[in-house]
């Protein structure tokens, strides 16, 4: 084939364009059998585990070896489980138990189910040091603040993962913690010098690449260390330089979504393709509001063209091609390998056979810290309580359609709980916030639930004021637990659905028992 003729095939390789709905469009389809590589799935693609199975058997039947992905962080940030919350605790829970072999078990079991599903590349974990609590976008998507405790629980997800024949992807490279500017919005700056850098942010990311990590996505960040000029996604220095030449790390790299402002703002969709490609990028991530077939055909066009002028030289696109195919090729290996250790394991009543939905719920448990001071509350409550939920604006990251909370595990729990939500739009205007927080609670027990205090400031000064006429309150913090106010505190670390019921069954008294364990399907 000419080169006029394969590079088109050549530059389709290198996305992983999403696209919209819960079977696989025609343009995907006929993309598939002319080299497309592989597919990213959001929420927007699942219904449920056998729909999902269902859209991936269709997506191999016309490319065996395409790298079906998802981001799926197993904590606030959920795909596969968007419609319900993520059954597991999520990384800074993780962390706060601080025990890598449950997160290895974790990881292991998140992967069996994706494997299930027939996805083979997961956009996690998080390998962030989230090193500033006011970080809107990382925060509870890390691990921790420590970098050495984010590198072994970096390394432990990887693990798991990984032997369950899915590929883990660690992110946001070089490092997203140490910011309070959001990428889908913005160009964070990452100001430290390459000692602070090889101190903290690249800890967690030597260690994933020493646990065998099969790719890292980059973050859309400026890194002057390093480069003073273009964010990471677009830099050879940070890529090249630093990602594959003095780290060591020959597998593939696949951009944060190539749609976000961090880099689309300045060199628009093309332009920012073509120079991630010619900085070291293999793999070009592409979902959001720009999942269709048009902007399949402009980036792909927009690569031949970049090879064609010598903007792009032929052997990066090709090298990074080779990378695409090569992870291809160890999924379906992995997943192979892994499909025939199942059907064993279950033969022989292994316990890793059997993980099931169990395993997410029980580390949740252990994730959850109280702190109790002065003479607060005693738990469990006596009663039904009322249940006041904080509302802050969402971090984009998080699907709007995830829910979260503690009324309503709690509702199921203690019949006659009821529940209500406010955001800053409802209480920061008003002199008194505390009347609407206490109409509907009377003398029942009252429960606080807040996300990040710290980061808001309405809803900090509306609980002091409710605690003032009502320090018995019961405060459930499912954000960063900087802030540690009233006399019975609890820490979930997440707003998983799993963390969710953990709090509710603390406060309740009552633990609920998980359905059965169900064998791993071939």
């Amino acid at each position: 084939m000419s080169i006029h003729g394969e590079l088109p095939e050549l530059a389709a390789a290198v996305l992983q364009p999403g696209f919209v709905g819960t079977t696989a469009p025609d343009w995907v389809r006929r993309w598939l059998g002319s080299g497309l590589g592989g597919v990213a799935l959001f929420a927007r693609n699942v219904e449920s585990p056998s729909q999902v199975a269902a859209l991936t058997a269709q997506l191999r039947a016309e490319n065996p070896d395409v790298i079906v992905a998802i981001d799926e962080e197993a904590g606030d940030v959920t795909r596969f489980e968007s419609r319900h919350g993520s059954s597991r605790p999520g990384n800074l829970a993780l962390g706060a138990i601080d025990d890598p072999e449950l997160t290895e078990t974790v990881a292991r079991d998140l992967g069996r189910e994706l494997a299930d599903a027939g996805i083979t590349l997961d956009y996690a974990p998080d390998a962030d040091v989230n090193s500033n609590a006011a970080n809107p976008v990382i925060g509870v998507r890390a691990f921790g603040a420590e970098p050495r405790l984010v590198a072994r629980h970096t390394s432990a997800f990887i693990r798991g993962l990984q032997e369950s024949g899915v590929a883990a992807c660690a992110k946001h490279f070089p490092g997203h913690g140490d910011t309070n500017v959001d990428s889908h919005h913005d160009v964070p700056v990452i100001d430290r010098t390459r000692a602070e850098l090889a101190e903290t942010e690249l800890v967690p990311f030597r260690a994933a690449i020493a646990a065998g990590a099969k790719s890292v996505m980059t973050g859309h960040l400026l890194v002057p260390a390093y480069d003073p000029e273009l964010p990471a996604t677009l830099s050879p220095r940070i890529l090249t330089g630093l990602l594959r030449e003095e780290l060591g790390f020959d597998g593939l790299i696949v951009t944060d979504g190539i749609e976000m402002q961090g880099v689309r703002r300045r060199y628009g969709l093309e332009g920012a393709t073509v120079r991630a490609l010619a900085a070291g990028v293999d793999a070009i991530c592409v979902g959001g509001d720009h999942a269709d077939e048009r902007t399949a055909i402009r980036l792909r066009d927009a690569i031949v063209a970049a090879v064609r002028s010598g903007e792009l030289p032929e052997q990066r696109l090709r090298d990074a091609v080779q990378r695409v195919r090569r992870l291809a090729s160890w999924t379906t290996r992995a997943q192979i390998a892994t499909g025939a250790r199942a059907v064993a394991d279950a033969a022989a009543g292994n316990e890793l056979a059997v993980l099931g939905s169990t395993v997410g719920f029980a580390a949740a448990r252990r994730a959850v810290k109280v702190t109790v001071t002065g003479s607060g509350p005693v738990l469990p409550v006596t009663g039904a309580p009322h249940v006041v939920e904080f509302a802050p604006p969402r971090n984009i990251a998080i699907g709007s359609e995830t829910p979260w909370g503690v009324g309503e595990p709690l509702a199921g729990l203690l019949p006659g709980t009821t529940a209500v939500r406010f955001t800053a739009g409802d209480l920061e205007p008003l002199a008194d916030p505390a009347a609407p927080v206490l109409a509907g609670a009377g003398d029942r027990p009252l429960v606080l639930v807040v996300r990040d205090v710290h980061r808001h400031p309405w809803i900090e000064r509306t609980l002091h004021r409710v605690l003032d006429v009502r320090p018995d309150a019961i405060v459930v913090e499912m954000g960063i637990p900087v802030t540690v106010v009233g006399g019975v505190h609890i820490a979930t670390h997440g707003a998983t659905r799993a963390l969710g019921r953990a709090a509710a069954e603390l406060i309740a008294g009552v633990k609920v028992s998980e359905p059965a364990p169900q064998p791993v399907a071939a």
